[in-house]
């Protein structure tokens, strides 16, 4: 049966020229939510992965509006990961749009494959640092190099620098850089219309995880001791966007969202609560994130690990910093945390 209050708001995005194409994914996230922009240039933002059955459904969305992909005169990329922008090479030889992305994204886009090599050094390292033990490690590793391949290369032609605008004919988009979820997280605001396309920065029906990854401009994997706070950002990012006068927020999955300050200090109370949960089991003793994340969560599945591990090491950054919680590497380079 139809949700009427998520028709109410999709006819509310239809009425403001942007056209919702709900595209799937392999992936447990599910659907991608693309966004067709009515407007001179005609405009799709964000474009599902490199799959066939995903291009199908595209195609079919833009049939349902009249259009076709070589109708597309530009393509914006919300952030870096291969649900987003998998299709954005294929659409944009097919129609020749120019393609937009954050300005710190654009080489990592034109050397995918070279840059997926380094994230995957760089999470097998966090990994094996924190306890994870070796043969989960590879089959992750394994399990992520099947992945890349939804993703591609992308010949990003327009950088976007984080406070300027995005300009159409009867509207412009203003670009704010929001890291957390991803180094790259990019939203984009319509002031007149008090409405913003939020990628995967806010979701109403799961917490948008802040995955730790490695900063845009490095070239190499880096030491564990410099991994970026995902979860720091993020909290920052969502404060930020808390502030923000905004009637109706289209998320990169799920539904519209049209109560934004609500929901981010509901996830503000969320980390707060898993925060206190993983300082009280630091409390009984040292443990490394891995030991941590079983004593949460229980088994963790090999598709799983890295997503456990950047949620402990989020919160335990929290810890770190009110002082709570102390870090400890042994020689063998593996890193505990203990009561301060």
């Amino acid at each position: 049966m139809p949700d009427p209050t998520r028709e109410r708001d999709i006819a509310a995005a239809a009425a403001a020229g942007i056209h919702l194409i709900a595209v799937p994914t392999p992936f447990a996230v599910g659907r991608v939510n693309c966004y067709l922009i009515e407007d001179d240039p005609l405009t799709l933002v964000d474009t599902g992965p490199n799959s066939g059955t995903a291009l199908t459904v595209l195609e079919a969305g833009l049939a349902a509006h009249g259009r076709r992909v070589e109708d597309l005169e530009r393509i914006v990329l919300t952030h870096q990961h291969i649900d987003h922008i998998g299709l954005a090479q294929i659409l944009a030889d097919r129609s020749g749009a120019e393609v937009c992305c954050l300005d710190a994204l654009v080489p990592w886009l034109a050397t995918y494959g070279e840059q997926t090599t380094i994230d995957d050094a760089f999470s097998s390292m966090l990994m094996r640092a924190h306890g994870i033990p070796d043969d989960m490690v590879l089959a992750l590793r394994s399990v992520s190099m099947a992945f890349r391949a939804w993703g591609t290369r992308v010949d990003a032609t327009v950088p976007l620098v984080p406070g300027t605008t995005l300009d159409f004919a009867a509207r412009s988009l203003r670009v704010l850089h929001r890291p957390g979820h991803s180094p790259s997280d990019t939203i984009f605001h319509d002031e007149e219309r008090s409405l913003l396309i939020a990628g995967d920065h806010l979701i109403a029906h799961i917490s948008s995880n802040p995955l730790i990854a490695r900063p845009l401009a490095s070239t190499a994997p880096g030491a564990v001791g410099d991994r970026p706070q995902a979860l720091v950002a993020y909290l920052r990012s969502m404060a930020q966007t808390a502030e923000m006068d905004l009637s109706l927020v289209l998320p990169g999955h799920g539904d519209p969202i049209t109560d934004h300050v609500s929901l981010v200090a509901s996830r503000v109370r969320s980390h707060d609560r898993r925060k206190q949960k993983i300082g009280g089991l630091i409390s009984q003793g040292p443990r490394t994130a891995y030991e941590l994340a079983t004593e949460m969560w229980g088994n963790i599945a090999v598709t799983q690990a890295y997503l456990t591990l950047s949620e402990i090491l989020g919160h335990v950054d929290l810890l770190l910093a009110d002082g709570t919680v102390v870090e400890a590497t042994d020689a063998a380079g593996v890193v505990r945390y203990g009561p301060a």
